[in-house]
């Protein structure tokens, strides 16, 4: 099937020229003032704006958005947002700088409503071949940019879609010339009223099957709330999305979200952390969805 979104008309080297990089910790000293000044929370939050709550087990750890700004800037060495995310998660027994620690992003997309209609017509093989091809067709690009050649080797977890709670989940294993090993990008959308909430786990690949344990207590407990949900859509007055569940996969939203407008998902610290080019990616999604929508 092809798939078609709208063309993504910003000016990403501009946006990612301004950013400058959070004053940093200098000695352990600091790294550990810096972690005991977080203030982590489990129980029942609700998210920034309301749209959303949690519902935190004793197993894992939620940081508000600026505590997630501190962990992803300062202790992560990302550079700054341009937004900042709505929160992380992450496991209750782990520091943020511990070897196997691994993350959740959560941010939400006010795109409108995600029709699903085309999730059960979706052909993946096919979807993941033009993704590959579009990534390797890219690397000169990304080598002219001044980033390494990147392989998109293959899903670490098949897309699956539970069309009952309207929630989305799937994995890519990336290769960065020059990394010691590869970069897992685990995926979590939510589909929502009025747009998605965009669940991205940052980690190594060694972390893939904790994550894949972690993954249906994650789901479970990230829900909207009531006038929010997907089910409360009013086709008189909301929006709707221009794309569906393949774009999603395809990395629509990643493109429009995670790598433009939140920088975080460059990550520049930690060893099993690797920077995903933004010229790679824009080479990407205007090889995959053309230059508008039709």
């Amino acid at each position: 099937m092809k798939i078609k979104i709208l063309h993504l008309l910003i000016p990403v080297l501009a946006v990612w020229s301004s950013f400058c990089v959070a004053q940093e910790p200098k000695t352990p000293e600091e790294a550990e003032k810096l972690i005991k000044s977080l203030k982590p929370q489990q129980g029942e939050i609700t998210l920034s704006g309301g749209i959303a709550k949690l519902n935190v087990p004793p197993e894992f750890s939620y940081l508000n958005p600026d505590d997630t700004e501190t962990v992803l800037t300062r202790l992560w060495r990302n550079p700054p947002a341009s937004e900042k995310s709505l929160g992380m998660l992450m496991p209750a027994k782990m520091g943020p700088l511990d070897d196997d620690s691994w993350a959740v992003i959560i941010s939400f997309v006010d795109d409108g409503y995600v029709k699903d209609n085309d999730a059960d017509k979706i052909e993946y093989p096919k979807l993941l071949k033009q993704m590959q091809d579009a990534v390797h067709e890219h690397n000169k690009e990304r080598v002219d940019k001044g980033y390494s050649p990147m392989e998109l080797l293959g899903w670490a977890e098949p897309p699956r879609y539970d069309a009952a709670a309207h929630k989305l989940y799937w994995a890519k294993e990336l290769k960065v010339q020059g990394a010691d090993s590869n970069t897992l990008n685990y995926n979590i959308r939510i589909l929502g009223r009025r747009g998605v909430l965009v669940l991205n786990a940052i980690s190594g690949i060694g972390q893939l099957e904790d994550i894949k344990k972690a993954t249906p207590q994650i789901l479970a407990m990230v829900n909207f709330n009531e006038g929010h949900r997907y089910s409360d859509f009013d086709p008189k007055i909301d929006k709707v999305a221009t794309y569906g569940i393949a774009a999603l996969v395809a990395g629509g939203v990643a493109a429009k979200l995670g790598f433009f407008k939140l920088a975080w998902v460059f990550i520049l610290a930690a060893k099993k952390f690797i920077i995903i080019g933004i010229a790679g990616i824009a080479g990407l999604f205007k090889k995959l969805f053309g230059k508008k929508a039709q």
